[in-house]
């Protein structure tokens, strides 16, 4: 028969509130007491029935993570740096891998909300939520989103600029001489952002974007591969494309090889995240750094606070990108080959 909390406290001899406070680490007991209730929970391997706290106390200490693609790294280093978090906590949290489909999702919460989660962390949901998402706030489920932002929804957000990482991704290539750039981008509202970020950049120095030079869908390494050939059998073809997030840049990478043009000398290519992905591709991979861990841990802290009543203020932090220069971006040919005999045009920022 399993051991319960009140095994626990007849053999200890004290109460179940007390057993309760030692496990939850919570009220004033003697250490002499805690040594004891803890040398019998030892002796009987006991492990708290959670379901059962949830139902007698106020918290359940639970934490639901929704994110739409495990196969994507982002997604896995942010959830690692949140779970990481959540124990420190004393938190545990359940996985929910959505898809990006709306009917996933909402069967998630549903699943959440039984299982009686104290919060739920959205990592890049599903487009045109904002209605879910807001009903969901308005009944009294604790929600944060981490890596984007719906300014419209007073919840607790952490995301890095985007548009700002898109306008250095663009200011990187300008300075290296790039005039003929193409962009592919994920179907997403963060990756729209950066699109726009990469315009404007462009606009300050009288360039323009063209449609015909943007390729936008579902991250993977195949449409990476085929928005790139797409856009390099463009005339004139681009001599740098930025991909919104590293696992399209390692498919822009793969079309250079297939067409035998050689990456950074007749390609560069400018990637978004900084995930482990771009440590070993070949060459390495200049990207935008998103900090990762900070946002998962910070995330976590915000949702604790909101769960147990210690900051009613939500909060919306924007964190700042960073420019990581690897091997796949330098100046391409033609300026590389006037490099002497021209004067170079001078760009500042970014």
């Amino acid at each position: 028969m399993r051991t319960t909390i009140f095994d626990i406290a007849k053999e200890a001899n004290v109460s179940i509130a007390t057993v309760s406070k030692v496990i939850n680490n919570t009220g004033r007991i003697s250490e002499k007491t805690r040594k004891k209730v803890l040398e019998v929970i030892e002796k009987h391997n006991y492990t708290p029935n959670l379901l059962a706290t949830a139902l007698t106390s106020k918290y359940s200490y639970t934490l639901g993570l929704m994110m739409p693609n495990l196969a994507n790294p982002f997604f896995g280093e942010i959830a690692k740096s949140v779970e990481d978090r959540a124990r420190e906590l004393g938190f545990s949290v359940i996985m929910c891998s959505t898809e990006y489909d709306a009917e996933k999702e909402a069967w998630y919460f549903t699943l959440l909300q039984k299982k009686r989660v104290d919060g739920v962390i959205i990592i890049s949901g599903v487009e045109n939520e904002d209605a879910i998402l807001g009903q969901k706030a308005r009944a009294g489920m604790p929600i944060a989103l981490v890596a984007r932002d719906i300014p419209t929804l007073p919840i607790n957000t952490v995301c890095v600029d985007d548009f700002l990482g898109g306008y250095m991704a663009a200011r990187h290539l300008l300075q290296l001489g790039h005039r003929n750039m193409g962009m592919i981008l994920e179907n997403i509202r963060a990756a729209r952002e950066r699109l726009r970020g990469f315009r404007k950049a462009l606009e300050e120095e009288g360039l323009t974007l063209e449609d015909r030079y943007v390729a936008e869908g579902e991250a993977t390494i195949e449409n990476g591969k085929l928005f790139a050939h797409r856009l390099l059998d463009k005339k004139p073809s681009p001599t740098a494309i930025f991909a919104t997030n590293d696992i399209l840049a390692i498919g822009v990478i793969r079309a250079a090889n297939e067409r035998n043009l050689k990456v950074p000398d007749d390609l560069s290519v400018v990637g978004f995240d900084n995930t482990i992905l771009a440590t070993i591709t070949d060459p390495p991979l200049t990207t935008i750094a998103q900090p990762m861990s900070l946002m998962g841990s910070t995330i976590v802290d915000l949702l604790v606070q909101e769960i147990k009543g210690e900051e009613t203020n939500k909060q919306r932090i924007i964190l700042v990108p960073e420019l990581v220069l690897r091997g796949s971006t330098k100046e391409p040919r033609q300026v590389a080959q006037q490099e002497g005999s021209l004067a170079q045009p001078s760009f500042s920022g970014g």
